[in-house]
């Protein structure tokens, strides 16, 4: 199989980048999305151009760093994916493929396809530590925590941080992904001890960054790989609110 891929390149984050567009061919359709663009790489390093800088580390869905713009949506024309578990056999042979990084003004490009998250780390920060501890494992029954409670805060936790909910968001919000790390840990009595200060922290960073404001669209919640949902963003407006009332 072949493609046309077009794809955005900016040789660093001071200059102006463009769309070139090359033909990759030799592509399976069973290949990941990151696989042909390593096809892809390794057909221009023959011919003397300097290969499509992209990011990526685990390749199974797990580390969020293959976050790329395909086709107009974050990861790809699938759901519930990161753009590693994207496969060619949802392309037409012979398509023309558009490949974009974030955009975002909270993650501006670094170069080509690489963008820089460094944004999500800082609220990470910001939210601190929680101060239980650490080491051998407890007993299951020492903390006792509800089924529902428990299976809603690994479904917070299930965020990869990738950032596609930012990039899909036409404000550009890290709403999703700031109420994903704030519920994981809030519906848990482990987390509560920091709870106010955890969630005035990593608003008041996210608003610092200058990430933009939720008006509810979900274009959050269906573009996240981890389907994490709005309701999540609901427990963190009320884990804020409660947080005020408490200084």
């Amino acid at each position: 199989m072949e493609y046309n891929v077009k794809v955005w390149r900016q040789k660093n984050a001071k200059a102006k980048g463009h769309f070139e567009t090359y033909h990759v061919t030799d592509v399976e359709e069973d290949a990941s999305f990151l696989e042909m663009l390593d096809i892809l790489n390794d057909q221009l390093i023959r011919k003397g151009v300097e290969p499509i800088a992209f990011d990526h580390d685990c390749r199974e869905g797990i580390c969020g760093a293959c976050s790329l713009y395909v086709d107009g949506r974050a990861h790809g024309p699938d759901d519930q994916v990161t753009t590693c578990q994207l496969f060619m056999r949802h392309f037409k042979p012979g398509a023309t493929i558009t490949v974009e990084p974030w955009r975002s003004a909270a993650f501006p490009v670094i170069k080509d396809l690489v963008v820089d998250r460094q944004a999500f780390d800082k609220i990470l920060q910001a939210g601190g530590f929680v101060s239980v501890r650490t080491g051998a494992a407890q007993d299951a029954n020492t903390i006792l925590i509800s089924h529902d409670d428990a299976e809603l805060s690994m479904d917070a936790a299930a965020c990869v941080g990738c950032g596609a909910c930012v990039a899909t968001c036409k404000n550009g919000s890290a709403m999703l992904f700031v109420a994903a790390r704030v519920s994981s840990l809030a519906l848990l009595p482990q987390g509560k001890p920091e709870a106010a200060r955890r969630a005035r922290a990593m608003v008041a960073k996210m608003d610092e960054l200058g990430f933009g404001n939720c008006t509810n669209t979900r274009a959050c919640e269906m573009e996240c790989p981890k389907h994490v949902t709005i309701d999540h963003i609901a427990r963190l407006n009320r884990e804020y609110l409660k947080a005020r009332f408490s200084e």
